[in-house]
């Protein structure tokens, strides 16, 4: 049994909670942070292992305020580091198409912030999809399935995923390490298609993380967005 197989051993649609269930985890992961970063992750007996740990994360733009310091808005939700620890966390999730507002979901590699600074990143960018509204939690259960399966085939280029909810459209991002690999963003950009069972006139933009900084230079003294 490969990883991929081993990620549908559970039914992820089982999963109906309330909002108030990711703010739960959201402060919780927030109030042991410091715990997190020197607390190794420990796979059980009989757990599938997966080839990276990751950390999921959420951010909510606080209601009318169109400036805000962004690292200090985004909350540790938790970490896992096998199908079994990622499939305890993900069902207590609010689904993406459920969330109000701004908000974002964040799915890195332990050890990389959500962040364009952030060592990993900073020479990196992102595919950008955007979507119509009712169609993240789909698409975006899909994309975790396959970066959590390891179906991109570029080793360990692929930095992370986002989900942005828009109050107009929906935003998936798939961030990666090198922005001037063309083969790797290339390779990135089919299998996203492809996982994504996109169509082939979907309009995809590949953005250097350096470009967006440069496109929100102006709210740089007090916010670094990342979608």
């Amino acid at each position: 049994m490969n990883k991929f197989e081993a990620l549908n051993l559970e039914d992820s649609q089982n999963s109906d909670s309330g909002e108030e269930a990711a703010f739960d985890e959201q402060n919780n992961g927030e109030e042991s942070d410091q715990k997190e970063k020197v607390k190794p992750l420990v796979i059980g007996e009989g757990e599938h292992q997966l080839q990276f740990p990751y950390a999921l994360w959420f951010s909510k733009r606080p209601p009318g305020k169109q400036q805000f310091n962004y690292e200090d808005n985004i909350k540790l939700v938790g970490k896992f580091a096998s199908v079994e620890q990622f499939w305890s966390l993900y069902i207590w999730l609010v689904h993406p198409s459920e969330l109000t507002g701004h908000c974002d979901y964040h799915l890195f590699k332990d050890g990389i912030k959500p962040m364009w600074e952030d060592e990993a990143n900073k020479r990196g960018g992102k595919w950008i999809v955007r979507l119509k509204k009712g169609l993240a939690s789909r698409f975006w259960e899909n994309l975790i399935l396959a970066i959590l399966g390891e179906q991109f085939m570029v080793g360990d280029e692929i930095c992370g995923a986002v989900i942005s909810i828009r109050f107009q459209e929906d935003i998936i991002s798939v961030w990666n390490r090198t922005s001037s690999d063309q083969a790797v963003t290339t390779r990135i950009r089919d299998t996203l298609k492809r996982v994504l069972s996109l169509p082939m006139n979907t309009i995809m933009e590949y953005k250097t993380h350096d470009n967006s900084i440069r496109d929100n230079s102006s709210f740089r003294n007090t916010a670094i967005f990342s979608s």
